[in-house]
């Protein structure tokens, strides 16, 4: 057996011992290579993960779009205001806690309604009530904390202004959408632009269009203009702002050329003719803020509302909430003129108050044309015109020749009658002894619908040859110029002379028009809230004041 020779027993002692290699299984495989050798399966998850939370999401909307439920309007946004018009149809004034009066859509001039459209929401009659983009903008800005977004499509700002809540959260955010889209899919787009257009702000008070449009100018929505329907468009975008259009240059110019982006949209996509967007006109608005003249006419408002609601059988704020339309009998062009011959009237005396009361009533119909009862009425809402008891004193002379029956017995022997009743009793007087009762409304509608007309309530309280006498001066009476014109009986008096004169008044009339002005003054009494009677200023002289405002508004009606 040979044996190992040292050298060879020496290497093998030298060499170390050979580490065992480690299994296979155990070896470390850099990530990247693990991604790329499962990528595919990998990516077969994710997709899965994606689908399944996709599902989920669209069964969340699916469950939530079948529980929504479409609320029903605010309150605020039902109640309408009861619009007050003159004579002639020119706006007078409101009452309600609203400005706002619904009409429907076929009152509203289809370039009035494609104005608005192009104003706020050109793809709305195609689109399926919210717009992506707008609600991607607002839920970015909501969960980063950033700028409030706007773009909304008109229905789902009908949903905000009328269904929901303003705040602008998430939640009702995603509920504005998920209405807006059940809307879309149980209204027409034409019952949803009636609701947007009956309940959107527009600045001046006013919420929808028929509000708006007599705000603005002093129109009803059916007779709006081109050029007007697309300024109202323009406008929704900044009310506030641009409510101030017509007094405010700056403002006035903001919003011509927002106003000319309307029309060139109109035009681009065919709603108007070439030719119409030629003859657009940039509209003249009424003045804003309102002057002394609309806070004088309350006094007109209250004596309208308090008949009218007698008329429908209803209480004035039943008929103030009504939405009602009370065509009335007065003329503002007159009543202007008047507030304006009035306007400076004041007693020279300290602590003394100077009233002038006006009234003027066609005769044989009843219809009350002018009735000033004060110069202010935010610190006097009492109405010298209709409620004041005015000493007449000689005033009642050239009526005690006639022996009155019927509403007009008593007048002759009443010290103190209202102005309205004087007024009355000359009218009779014009209409060959035809007594007509005082009225002040001659229509009222409601949706379109007239609810009541006026019928005057006619009765013969004197003979016809009684009536027949003209009335002459009065022996004592301050004066008997003819100053009204050759075709009016017109003579002045009242109850004291000299500086102890207490009332005077002119009174003119004929077949057209009676007409009285009645001056009175009044001071402080000795218990706390209370007046007493006072002399008449001597300067300037009541006589020619009270003359000369029956003149010019006589001069004015003919």
């Amino acid at each position: 057996m040979a044996t190992p020779t040292t050298e060879s027993a020496s290497e093998s002692a030298s060499k170390p011992a050979k580490a065992p290699s480690p299994p296979t299984s155990s070896r470390r495989i850099p990530l990247r290579t693990r991604l790329r050798r499962n990528r595919g399966r990998i990516a077969r998850r994710l997709l899965a993960a994606l689908l399944a939370l996709l599902a989920l999401l669209c069964g969340a909307v699916v469950v939530a779009y079948q529980l929504t439920v479409i609320p029903k309007p605010h309150p605020e946004t039902v109640v309408q205001s009861t619009v007050f018009l003159d004579e002639k149809g020119s706006y007078l004034g409101r009452r309600g806690p609203v400005d706002r009066q619904d009409v429907p859509l076929s009152r509203v001039p289809r370039y009035v309604q494609d104005a608005v459209i192009a104003a706020e929401n050109r793809s709305f009659r195609t689109d399926s009530g919210v717009s992506p983009k707008a609600v991607a903008r607002a839920v970015a800005a909501a969960l980063t904390g950033g700028e409030r977004q706007g773009g909304s499509t008109i229905t789902q700002q009908y949903v905000k202004n009328a269904l929901l809540s303003p705040q602008q959260t998430l939640s009702r955010k995603a509920r504005e959408a998920l209405i807006a889209v059940k809307l879309d899919r149980t209204r027409t787009k034409n019952e949803i632009l009636a609701g947007y257009l009956n309940t959107v702000y527009f600045g001046r008070g006013a919420a929808g269009i028929q509000s708006a449009a007599r705000n603005y100018f002093d129109v009803d929505t059916k007779d709006l203009t081109v050029g007007q329907g697309a300024a109202l468009a323009a406008i929704i975008n900044l009310p506030s702002y641009y409510e101030k259009a017509g007094s405010d240059p700056k403002v006035t110019a903001t919003l011509q050329n927002r106003w000319t982006w309307v029309l060139d949209a109109m035009a681009a996509s065919g709603d108007i003719t070439a030719k119409q967007r030629a003859e657009a006109r940039f509209p003249a608005f009424r003045f804003y803020p309102p002057g002394a003249t609309e806070g004088q006419r309350q006094y007109l408002i209250d004596v309208a509302a308090k008949e009218a609601a007698d008329r429908l059988g209803i209480t004035e704020d039943q008929l103030a909430r009504g939405g009602y339309t009370v065509r009335t009998t007065f003329d503002l062009t007159l009543q202007d003129s008047a507030v304006a011959l009035v306007k400076g009237n004041k007693a020279t005396d300290k602590g003394v108050r100077l009233h002038t009361a006006i009234v003027g009533i066609k005769p044989g119909d009843g219809a009350v044309r002018v009735l000033y009862g004060g110069s202010d009425y935010a610190r006097q809402p009492f109405n010298d015109a209709v409620s004041g008891a005015v000493e007449a004193g000689k005033a009642l002379d050239p009526l005690a020749r006639f022996r009155f029956t019927g509403p007009l017995a008593k007048l002759p022997e009443t010290a103190a009658p209202t102005p309205l009743q004087l007024t009355s009793a000359y009218a009779t007087v014009a209409a060959d002894g035809m007594y007509a009762e005082p009225y002040t409304v001659t229509r009222i509608t409601r949706a379109g619908r007239t609810v009541y007309s006026a019928h005057p309530d006619r009765e013969r309280v004197l003979p016809e040859e009684a009536a027949r006498v003209v009335a002459e001066p009065v022996p004592g009476g301050f004066a008997a110029t003819p100053v009204a014109g050759p075709a009016a009986n017109l003579f002045t008096a009242g109850a004291g002379g000299g500086i102890t004169r207490r009332t005077v008044w002119t009174v003119a009339y004929d077949d057209r028009l009676a007409l009285t002005v009645s001056l009175f003054a009044d001071k402080p009494g000795k218990k706390k809230n209370t007046t007493v009677p006072a002399q008449l200023p001597t300067s300037p002289a009541p006589t020619g004041v009270a003359e000369q405002t029956a003149s010019q508004l006589w001069d004015r009606l003919t």
